[in-house]
Order: C-alpha cells, then structure tokens, then sequence
C-alpha cells in the first residue's frame, strides 16, 4: 500500500465530510466548487500555513510533527481510531515489516467458547479472518468453520456469500463497519500481501466494497446491537459485544446475546436447543 497516497486520500476524504457551519465558520455564498471545507479553512483551524497543509495533505508529510498531527485531528474532529489511522500514514513505523506468521486460535479460547451454551461467539484476527467459533454461532451465521481456511474471512463472506444479505438486516451498516475495519487494518499492516489480495478481490467482485472503500472510513469492532433474520427462527436483535484477547490483540473474542426476557431471547433458545447440526440442515 502505497502510504502516501493513502495519506492524502485519507485527509481529502475527513476534509470533505465536514462544512464550515460544522466547525463554527461562517460560509460566505450559497456555491462551493469543493465539498466539505476548503485547504485554508482546515488550515486556518489547526493552526498551520495553507502551505504546509497543502503539503501533508499531498503526500509530503513524513517529518511533521505529533502536535500538528494533533491539531489537524482535533480539527478534522476525528475519532480514536481515525488518529491512529492518521498517524500511521503520516509516520509510519521504521522498518515496517508484513505479519510474519499465521494467527492460530489457543486451545483453550475454543474451549472457553464452547462452554458458552447459548452465547454464540467467534474470533476475528486480522483482515476479518475466522480463527475459529461455537456451534451457537455455527447455527446462528453458518458453519464457517466447514469452509476451506481462505474462505473462513468475514469480508469475504459478506460481500461474496449467498446469504449475508439476507441474515444481515441492516446489511448497509454493517458492511461499512466491515469495510471501515479493513482500512484500519490496513493502516497497521500496509505490507501485507493477503490483505492487499483480499482487497483486490472484493474491488474486482463487488461494487458496494468498491464504495464503501473509497470513502476512507475508519472504525475499530467494537460494541452494539445486531439484527437479523434467521431463517429457522425468524428476526432477532442480539447485542454485539468485543473482546481483545490478552496475548494477541489483534485477535477479538466476539459474543452476542439478547435481552433477558425478549423474544430474541426465546428465539436464541430454540435455535440452541436444535443444535448446530440441526440447525444448519
């Protein structure tokens, strides 16, 4: 991934989702030949020279220092995982270097999900990959763990597979936080050739990734509600909960469950006294 171009892409993008009314400046006529705010608004906010700005937003930015990158982002006002973002492209890490080696899920994460009768849950690691799941989540999303190991990817499953579309209701958003996902781990890991394969894949296959990656949004997993519609059970709403493991923390233990007393309670229940097995038949 080419850093640079990453850089002004990423700047180009916060800048034109902002408006003057947004950051408390007056907007002088009704026609502007640029979405969003203009160089020297931004410029004018973070407290540089137009043409320093210019400069960083261009791709020539390796020396600029923590403050300026901070003062650009309280500008842009972007969130934790955009700052991180930012700073990666701007200053990367000497030396940086692709993933050296495959994730592997320990024995005893899968065995912790396993004993979680009721709880579907599952591990993501890097580029969205599946290291691995419970039978709730196997009845609950499909038994990714019976697909070939470079299937087991849920970018790829969402956007390539059959029935996301149909189990996601909110198919929209949460193809975004996958996407967004993408480019924050492409931020930490720009050398790295599967991810950029994995990329290169969905561009080519899908026109919603091709969108959606082109807006440079960026958003680490985190926590809320899901719903879908499963095609035993019918609609659920689960609340979607994130957890980074100890001795990897780009492995995340994810877990749903629902609202104690819910329908979605009841449904969960019944497709848990089925059984995996049966559930997927």
């Amino acid at each position: 991934m080419d850093l640079s171009a990453e850089l002004s892409e990423f700047l180009r993008s916060r800048r034109a989702r902002l408006k003057p009314e947004d950051v408390g400046l007056p907007e002088f006529g009704r026609h502007r030949r640029v979405p969003g705010l203009r160089r020297e608004e931004l410029a004018q906010l973070a407290g540089v020279s137009v043409a320093y700005y210019t400069r960083l937003e261009q791709g020539h930015g390796r020396n600029v220092s923590m403050e300026v990158l901070d003062s650009i982002a309280r500008a842009l006002r972007l969130s934790e995982a955009e700052r991180e973002h930012l700073t990666r492209l701007a200053k990367p890490a000497p030396g940086r270097r692709r993933p050296s080696r495959p994730q592997r899920l320990r024995p005893g994460v899968q065995q912790l999900m396993d004993a979680m009768v009721g709880v579907p849950a599952y591990v993501v690691g890097r580029r969205t990959d599946v290291l691995g799941c419970n039978r709730m989540a196997a009845a609950l999303f499909g038994d990714v763990a019976a697909l070939p190991p470079e299937e087991r990817n849920i970018a790829r499953l969402l956007f390539l597979g059959d029935n996301c579309r149909d189990l996601f209701v909110d198919w929209e958003q949460k193809a975004c936080e996958v996407v967004s996902f993408l480019r924050l781990d492409a931020g930490r890991h720009p050398d790295d050739p599967l991810l950029s394969a994995l990329v290169g894949e969905l561009s080519v296959k899908s026109e919603p990734f091709r969108s959606l990656w082109a807006a440079h949004h960026v958003k680490d997993k985190g926590h809320g509600s899901k719903r879908l519609h499963h095609p035993l059970v019918g609609e659920l709403t689960l609340w979607c909960e994130t957890l980074m493991l100890a001795d990897d923390p780009e492995q995340c233990l994810v877990t749903f469950h629902a609202e104690p007393g819910s329908p979605s309670e009841e449904a969960l229940g019944l497709l848990a006294s089925w059984g995996a097995e049966h559930a997927l038949r």
